[in-house]
């Protein structure tokens, strides 16, 4: 009867443990063939949470646009990466592209003290903050006219990690527009 029921334990975990296998495949599975249609999760409230596309321009990319970039791999990035700012993924440096909101580009010229100027107009919800929310000291980005092929970048979402703190970055790093596919704004 004991030897019964000690089969009958290892056949439940056996069970148990292909139902978990399975699960954990086909979530894999979906992962992969999402992220091949250029699908990508968003876990950062820089952006709605939830699930985007990266769809590529017919044509070039202008302020406004909300896009997909990777960050070069940088001391700056790497400093950001160690600190919790930037999220793991196939990015240069292990990071995850940013969706982030083009909002100068190539010529205009950038002031930065307690919040952002392009061209001498104030940009909304563009608060420079000296602390990250955990008393560490942040470093603002020193203004000067945006260098051809890069952009400054910025989020409405006032911890997040954008231009201000990190400057123009290159275009070539761009995956495409962010669309959102179905997301949730907390």
């Amino acid at each position: 009867m004991r030897h019964r029921h000690k089969v009958l334990r290892r056949m439940k975990r056996l069970v148990w443990f292909y139902r978990i296998s399975s699960v954990s495949l086909f979530t894999l599975g979906l992962i992969v063939l999402f992220a091949g249609q250029g699908f990508r999760i968003n876990l950062t409230p820089s952006a709605p949470l939830g699930l985007w596309r990266i769809v590529q321009p017919d044509r070039p990319i202008l302020v406004g646009d909300l896009v997909f970039i990777c960050p070069p791999n940088t001391d700056a990035m790497r400093e950001a990466r160690a600190r919790g700012y930037l999220r793991f993924g196939l990015c240069a440096g292990r990071v995850a592209p940013l969706i982030k909101t083009v909002v100068a580009t190539s010529g205009k010229a950038i002031e930065i003290s307690d919040d952002v100027r392009v061209d001498g107009r104030l940009l909304p919800h563009s608060r420079v903050f000296r602390m990250d929310g955990q008393g560490r000291e942040m470093t603002a980005y020193d203004g000067g006219v945006v260098p051809p092929g890069t952009v400054f970048l910025h989020s409405q979402f006032p911890g997040s990690f954008d231009s201000r703190y990190f400057g123009p970055l290159p275009m070539d790093g761009i995956l495409g527009l962010a669309r959102e596919v179905w997301t949730y704004a907390p």
